[in-house]
């Protein structure tokens, strides 16, 4: 079977298109106050298009701060929706759902554990 990378390419632009924009308005024009400084690290494109995982990074580690911004982010989705709509030009603009992403914290425990390992290994004499 061949290799859809049209298909692949055109979901592919999509999703940047929509991390983009969706930025920008987070940026300038959403103005609730629970929305904390974040910014979004990846837009997942359903295979259909039908939806979108939107992964938002928020800065600090505040639990509070998180579950704030992402019940802000829930309760703004139908004006990113139609704002989407209006700037894109196309007919269809997949569903959104927002998740926090937490694979920045991920990656600083891991780092940690692994320098860990690594100064046992050092202080263990080998035989």
């Amino acid at each position: 079977m061949p290799v859809q990378r049209a298909r692949n390419h055109h979901r592919d632009r999509i999703a940047e298109t929509l991390r983009d924009e969706i930025s920008a308005m987070i940026e300038g024009e959403l103005s609730d106050p629970r929305i904390a400084l974040c910014y979004v690290s990846e837009v997942v494109l359903a295979p259909g298009g039908k939806s979108a995982r939107i992964y938002i990074t928020v800065d600090g580690d505040n639990e509070e701060e998180e579950a704030q911004t992402l019940e802000a982010l829930v309760a703004a989705r139908g004006f990113i929706h139609s704002q989407l709509l209006q700037r894109t030009g196309k007919r269809h603009v997949p569903d959104l759902t927002f998740h926090l992403d937490r694979s920045d914290k991920m990656q600083t425990r891991i780092e940690e554990l692994l320098g860990r390992v690594n100064k046992r290994r050092k202080s263990v004499p080998s035989q």
